[in-house]
């Protein structure tokens, strides 16, 4: 992983509403994945959308565990 690469971004828990900062590797492109909340250790489904041409962290969608994306 290169740290130049990792990009925070301050979200919301989408079942507590508690804000915290996401670590996000830009390295991996355009990808899901799962996180637990730091307060309520809910899992939360994380949507990462990266620019192909420049690799810029584009938006971050979080999302309860029966969401669909």
């Amino acid at each position: 992983m290169h740290e130049e690469l990792l990009t925070s971004r301050e979200v919301t828990c989408p079942y507590c509403s508690t804000r915290f900062d996401l670590l996000v590797d830009t390295s991996q492109g355009s990808h899901r994945t799962w996180e637990d909340c730091p307060r309520c250790c809910a899992p939360i489904q994380i949507e990462v959308s990266v620019s192909p041409g420049s690799g810029e962290l584009m938006d971050v969608v979080l999302g309860r565990d029966d969401d669909v994306f």
